[in-house]
């Protein structure tokens, strides 16, 4: 994984607090509950299917959710697989996360889902990454 050195680290509080505001936003507005686990993307993906059934997100809206869906995306996979925040050179701008040996953009995600491209999901994406690092492992990894 290349790491440019002049970027600093993602702040990981901050990330979970945005996180935070994710699960509050999902109440409050959806009355829907996310518990932290990667069972609960499949619920925030319900979440973005209802937030783009009348059309496009206006610019303001979609930054917003951009951010909140990133950031509690990101930070379920970490708690699922204990990763961590990383700052990754494909990805100036948003952090990424390295959980199992690879490295996963979940803000790059949440923009595809809530542009409304197709066959992109939240939760297949937690799902995924354990069969990703499998097949990533080199023979001398497994041994």
């Amino acid at each position: 994984m290349a790491v440019s050195p002049n970027v600093s680290e993602p702040d990981a509080e901050y990330l979970h607090r945005v996180a935070g505001e994710c699960v509050n936003l999902v109440a409050n507005q959806y009355g829907q509950q996310l518990d932290w686990s990667p069972g609960s993307l499949s619920t925030l993906d319900e979440v973005c299917a209802e937030l783009l059934a009348d059309g496009p997100l206006t610019s303001e809206r979609f930054d917003l959710w951009w951010r909140l869906i990133g950031a509690y995306t990101g930070e379920v996979t970490i708690m699922a697989y204990a990763g961590t925040w990383v700052s990754h050179e494909s990805s100036p701008g948003a952090p990424a996360v390295s959980v199992l040996g690879v490295t996963g953009f979940p803000f790059s995600l949440a923009a595809r889902v809530l542009d409304g491209e197709p066959y992109k999901s939240l939760a297949s994406f937690a799902r995924a990454l354990p069969e990703v690092a499998r097949r990533s492992a080199t023979p001398d990894d497994l041994a």
